[in-house]
């Protein structure tokens, strides 16, 4: 003979553990930590280099008094959406959620869903909405009529109708009981979605000049559990970078005509992106972030084509400026400076005492030191941000799910039951929401269904 007696493991969680997880001022207070953790994330830069965190978070004096770069990087507030800490306030929400879940709102849902029938007149007592309807001299001769007009009524209202002998039950709206559940479902579902981008996640960051093909291999974020699987295989061509600007000279937008071949060259994808139109492949999203200046091609005199790297230049003020030393002698004792600050097509030409020699557009040529330069090209390079987050689908999934919770939450559980006692009907409603509607809708039933010389006694019968 078997026993039905649960393990003391299995008991203590139920009798334990699953109430304590299950409270709601326990619940309140991981939303809180979750959010102020998620706010230090937000005012502490992240990923930034230990020479950037000594400089901005001294020993002496420490911010708020303790706060300096070696508590900054021991707490793990450089990177706190993959800390064990915060990750382990997500885990832990998401079981609030889920024992509040399965020990009240099923529960909940469950009861909601059974039929309850009301037997004795007190009961209605009870209710927000109750009242008497005298019965008339043709009903008490034919019992079974008067509750059939009751019954049909209420489906004509959209009811769900349920009758035992004398009493009569009916409800609409159950749905309404559903949002909750669904509410922790979504929930769950952004949670378990950052949980799994914060640990299998990548970002690579590349600057890829136009015309060239490169491997991506710049990654500056990697969850404990990512693989780099879904970048082997393929490579990554810009085709064509190029800057639309405005009449001002601002800059309109960037665009990036982005191929993805495998290792034999063949095209597997294409697209052109730009701000807020990235490319997808193989779960891997290319983001336009960014832009520089790679290099610029020059001829002296009738030499082949010299391709230069630009390097950007610190300037004053957060401007941006590229620029490159061209030699105009063999042994490299004389050369000017070339400086561009855009890829409208012009740069300027500066000598070796830093004087301005003069501008240069792309196709043109002037004479420095005795040589002809041609400018004949400046080649832009793409800033690519390249991610992989499999947690995204899920977050997609719970948000498309909380909206669709917040269109449930405003069907109103509505419930009605009526008994027939001697000469007597008791009825009486009830809503977790839109009080005045159902009010209004329960009086315009009973309006519609009370003998026409009975109304002095509904009207005063009926109590909100």
């Amino acid at each position: 003979m078997t026993s039905s007696v649960a393990p003391a493991p299995l008991r203590w969680f139920r009798r334990e553990l699953l109430p304590i997880l299950a409270n709601l001022r326990l619940a309140i207070v991981l939303l809180l930590a979750i959010a102020a953790t998620s706010t230090l994330g937000t005012v502490i830069e992240q990923h930034e280099s230990v020479a950037f965190y000594q400089a901005n978070y001294p020993e002496d004096p420490a911010l708020f008094g303790f706060l300096s770069w070696k508590v900054l990087l021991a707490l793990g507030l450089d990177d706190v959406y993959k800390t064990w800490w915060f990750l382990a306030l997500l885990v832990l929400f998401g079981s609030s959620l889920a024992a509040c879940t399965f020990t009240r709102q099923l529960p909940a849902l469950n009861a909601a869903r059974n039929w309850k029938f009301y037997r004795q007149p007190r009961q209605f007592k009870k209710l927000a909405l109750a009242g008497t309807l005298p019965r008339s001299a043709s009903s008490t001769s034919e019992d079974s009529d008067e509750l059939e007009t009751l019954q049909r009524s209420l489906e004509d209202r959209k009811y769900r109708v349920f009758r035992d002998g004398e009493s009569l039950y009916a409800r609409k709206g159950l749905v309404g009981r559903i949002a909750p559940i669904v509410v922790h479902g979504s929930m769950l579902l952004i949670l378990g979605g950052a949980i799994v981008g914060s640990v299998t996640g990548v970002v690579a960051q590349e600057m890829i000049p136009s015309g060239e093909t490169v491997n991506v291999t710049n990654f500056v974020e990697a969850g404990d559990w990512s693989s780099p699987d879904r970048f082997r295989g393929w490579s990554l061509k810009v085709n064509r970078f190029w800057i639309d600007y405005t009449p001002s000279g601002a800059i309109d937008q960037f665009y990036s005509d982005l191929s993805v071949v495998d290792d034999q060259g063949q095209e597997r994808d294409r697209k052109t992106i730009y701000v807020n139109e990235p490319l997808r492949y193989n779960g891997v999203v290319f983001y336009q972030t960014d832009w520089s200046i790679a290099n610029v091609k020059i001829r002296l005199n009738n030499s082949p084509v010299f391709q230069l790297p630009m390097e950007k230049l610190d300037i004053e003020g957060g401007g941006r400026i590229w620029g490159t030393w061209i030699p105009t002698k063999p042994d490299m004792s004389e050369g000017v400076s070339l400086l561009a600050r855009d890829l409208q097509g012009t740069a300027l030409v500066y000598d070796q005492t830093g004087q301005l020699v003069s501008s240069l557009r792309v196709g043109n040529a002037i004479e420095v030191n005795g040589v002809n330069l041609s400018l004949l090209d400046i080649t832009g390079a793409t800033g690519l941000q390249i991610k992989s987050d499999p947690g995204i689908p899920l977050v997609y999934l719970g948000f498309a799910l909380l909206m669709l919770s917040t269109a449930l939450s405003y069907a109103s559980h509505s419930q009605i039951w009526v008994l027939r006692d001697d000469d007597t009907l008791y009825l009486g409603g009830r809503t977790n929401r839109a009080q005045v509607t159902f009010e209004r809708e329960f009086l315009d039933w009973v309006g519609d269904v009370q003998p026409e010389s009975s109304e002095p006694a509904i009207a005063s019968s009926i109590s909100a």
